[in-house]
């Protein structure tokens, strides 16, 4: 019995820390200026986290002090919330698959489009309820601010690896032809009709591209490339816990037969 036990405690201490790269992804996941501004994706992922730390806990707990219904309680929990985290990761792997970028010539970064992202991300994330409060919000970040401040001539800044977000509402549409003043002033286009988008961009520095489908893409873009990076933190952590949840199964029940077994025996005595 002592034995299953402290397996147990090993393991559940093993998931514990399992829970503290899911914690650290989401927050930083929730760090981004994108997931800054859209409130409802950015603490999923740490809540999940933080159910983790605290369900191995209660199952460290039981597994020292031998209470088996708070073992069980922890196995049931546990299942429950890899499901949860599988279901996470399957979602999100589903509907950042299409990237939406294209490489633009001469150019160190790409530009997108809205219509190359998932139907579900234009639906539910860029839609036009919620576009109004994230467009303010990100016109009050330093989003677009801090190109100035480092990028100082057009050559600098055409072979910059800006990011999506950047690329998408900072500046105008390549395609525009406006001529480059700073990285966020652009002047005389020499196809304005090129795209919708064209006449869309301005100087003012609280609207810029903001209004502009090319700034709902590189949010979306922004979003895909930063839930790609954390899925790989994800991946091995549920792997993990996967493995860890199967055997603590395992000597839950090992522990079960034994306790059995030592009150058939003590009923023979």
């Amino acid at each position: 019995m002592a034995v299953s036990n402290n397996i147990t405690s090993v393991l559940n201490f093993i998931s514990l820390l399992c829970s503290i790269p899911i914690i650290a992804s989401g927050i930083w996941l929730a760090s981004k200026p994108d997931n800054a501004c859209i409130h409802w994706l950015r603490w999923p992922v740490v809540f999940i986290g933080i159910a983790f730390l605290l369900v191995s806990l209660a199952g460290f707990v039981g597994a020292y002090w031998n209470k088996q219904s708070l073992l069980a309680f922890y196995l049931m929990c546990m299942a429950v919330l890899i499901t949860a985290l599988l279901i996470l990761l399957v979602l999100a792997f589903i509907v950042t698959r299409p990237s939406g970028g294209y490489a633009v010539p001469g150019r160190g970064y790409q530009e997108y489009r809205l219509a190359g992202f998932s139907a579900w991300l234009r639906d539910h994330v860029v839609n036009y309820e919620n576009w109004g409060k994230i467009r303010a919000c990100l016109a009050n970040s330093d989003t677009c601010a801090k190109l100035d401040r480092e990028f100082i001539t057009a050559e600098q800044f055409f072979s910059a690896h800006i990011s999506p977000l950047q690329s998408g509402c900072c500046k105008p549409p390549t395609i525009c032809g406006y001529q480059f003043v700073n990285p966020t002033m652009w002047v005389s286009p020499v196809n304005a009709l090129a795209d919708p988008d064209c006449a869309v961009w301005s100087n003012e520095q609280t609207q810029l591209c903001y209004n502009c489908n090319s700034c709902k893409a590189g949010l979306l873009g922004n979003l895909r490339r930063e839930w790609r990076k954390s899925n790989v933190v994800l991946i091995i952590a549920v792997v993990v816990l996967i493995w860890v949840y199967l055997i603590a199964c395992s000597a839950f029940r090992n522990a079960q037969t034994e306790e059995l077994f030592d009150r058939y025996k003590q009923g023979w005595v």
